[in-house]
């Protein structure tokens, strides 16, 4: 019954009507030209790569929320933290850190506000040490896993899977592997759910099919 209501939302939020778009490559959204193979061929991975210190991916992050209220259980979402400047790399550990505390969820939008909106610097280890004590993260725990191996492996694991997708600018939102979609290639942040739905019932039909 959850599956069928969360399938049955998805349709009445994002109709027909917007999936039924002409869209195309190039129009809409961007076709990856080698295929980065995802974790599950299951499911539609949806990954949006993004940087905390972004203004672009602080305003699309309310349209995320609100997508990641409507989708069906067959797309698996994820968040890829971007490196593309030397001051993007302590964002992307603390990105990391939260994952492996199991805090990202609580922290998450906290951060992107108290960067974009409180204008607070966050971009040095102490900073975002004592940031992450008001979510019951000592700063000792904070520390030891802000420079573990862990956190090491999936930074170059995000680099890698970037690199391989060709994402280029944040926020970009990558379906399947196969396709990018951004605010430019979309006609703005309004836009780029109608385009990442209608990729992933593409890509769902062709799961159905096989």
């Amino acid at each position: 019954m959850k599956k069928l209501f969360s399938a049955l939302l998805f349709c009445l939020l994002f109709p027909l009507t917007a999936l039924a778009q002409d869209y195309s490559d190039g129009h809409g959204y961007t076709t990856i030209a080698d295929p980065v193979p995802t974790n599950d061929p299951n499911k539609v991975q949806v990954v949006e790569v993004f940087w905390y210190g972004c203004p672009h991916c602080f305003r699309l992050e309310p349209y995320t929320q609100e997508w990641k209220k409507t989708i069906p259980d067959y797309v698996d979402f994820q968040y890829l933290p971007a490196v593309f400047g030397r001051g993007w790399l302590n964002h992307a550990k603390a990105f990391y850190v939260a994952k492996l505390l199991g805090v990202e969820n609580k922290l998450h939008s906290d951060l992107y506000n108290a960067i974009n909106i409180d204008h607070r610097r966050l971009d040095t280890e102490d900073s975002l040490a004592e940031f992450f004590t008001h979510y019951g993260v000592s700063e000792a725990e904070f520390k030891k896993q802000f420079n573990s191996f862990a956190v090491q492996s999936r930074l170059a694991q995000a680099d890698a899977r970037i690199r391989g997708y060709g994402v280029q600018g944040t926020p970009t939102l990558v379906v399947d592997g196969k396709y990018l979609v951004d605010a430019e290639t979309a006609g703005g942040n309004d836009n780029i759910y109608k385009v990442v739905n209608y990729l992933i019932e593409k890509e769902h039909d062709k799961m159905q099919l096989q």
